[in-house]
């Protein structure tokens, strides 16, 4: 049995094709060696709790989704890949799946998939301590 201790940090657009964020997920962790199976959770902001994309490819992993607050993922800042001044200004923060991926690895997570792209999404992938 995998070890699930890496968490999947996503942002989506509003209404992002679930199809589309799933393919990026996917993608990102095969690229980086990871396997599905090895996810513990799909994180995001709070803003997005109710994307069916977020929701979606949570349950295509089988894995519980944790969502946290701007001003949590702002203090993430200083271990991100890629701090972006218009994700800030759209949302509070600084980045979403970057720092999501951190803020659900805990203090002791490490950013092993920098943010990653598609038109409408980004993921990141961050491992937790064992």
């Amino acid at each position: 049995m995998t070890s699930r201790v890496y968490s999947l940090g996503v942002g989506v657009e509003r209404d992002a094709p679930a199809d589309e964020l799933q393919a990026l997920a996917i993608q990102a962790l095969a690229e980086a060696g990871i396997a599905p199976g090895a996810v513990a959770c799909v994180a995001s902001i709070d803003l997005k709790s109710g994307e069916p994309a977020v929701l979606t490819l949570a349950r295509h992993l089988g894995v519980p989704t944790r969502f946290f607050s701007a001003v949590t993922l702002e203090a993430e800042t200083p271990r991100l890949a890629s701090p972006s001044e218009a994700v800030f200004r759209e949302v509070g923060c600084h980045g979403v799946a970057e720092g999501a991926a951190l803020a659900a690895a805990g203090a002791e997570g490490m950013l092993v998939v920098p943010k990653r792209r598609s038109r409408h999404c980004t993921v990141a992938v961050a491992r937790g301590p064992a």
